[in-house]
Formats: C-alpha cells, sequence, structure tokens
C-alpha cells in the first residue's frame, strides 16, 4: 500500500472506531434509561445533582492600598508588593499614604 492510501485507511479507522463508541455510548444511555424506568424513575431525574460541584472560585479581595496618580491601580495588601508602593516607601511615604 502506498503511503496516502494507509493514511485514509487510518483516517476511516478512526472515524469507524468513534462511531462505534457514539453507539456503544447510546446504547448504554438507553439500558440506563430503562432501568430507571424499571423503577419508575426518568434517567434525568436519578442523574440530576449527581454531578460534583466546581470548586467555589475566591472572590476578590478589595483593595486596600491605591496608586497616588492612577486611582485605576490598586493592591489588596497580599502578595508581591508593587513597583509604585515599593518606589513610595523608598522615597519617604508610609503605607498608609496609599490606602483606600
Amino acid at each position: 500500500m502506498t503511503l496516502k492510501e494507509l493514511k485514509a485507511l487510518s483516517s476511516d479507522i478512526e472515524q469507524a472506531i468513534a462511531d462505534g463508541e457514539k453507539a456503544r455510548r447510546a446504547d448504554a444511555l438507553k439500558a440506563a434509561d430503562e432501568a430507571a424506568k424499571s423503577f419508575g424513575f426518568s434517567l434525568s431525574e436519578l442523574t440530576k445533582g449527581s454531578r460534583s460541584k466546581a470548586p467555589a472560585t475566591k472572590s476578590a479581595l478589595p483593595p486596600k492600598y491605591r496608586h497616588p496618580e492612577n486611582p485605576e491601580v490598586t493592591w489588596t495588601g497580599r502578595g508581591r508588593r508593587p513597583g509604585w508602593i515599593s518606589d513610595g516607601l523608598a522615597s519617604g511615604r508610609k503605607l498608609q499614604d496609599f490606602a483606600v
């Protein structure tokens, strides 16, 4: 077989595998639905809320310090100290001078 024929065959095999997996999944869902109905439930009733919830995202902390010239730039006081805070402290200002 030529390389072109092998690649075409490989593509056909990948598609056949994907189709087979879809068919298996559909059969599994059908069997699960029938089993749920035999107990008087729908599959959606049984699976509702069974998925684990995504971890809650941390809410953003309110800013504690604000840039003196650009009030849009803030810092919460956590993490690495921004350059504008370090520069201000080096020039003799106090951290409280930047407080919101």
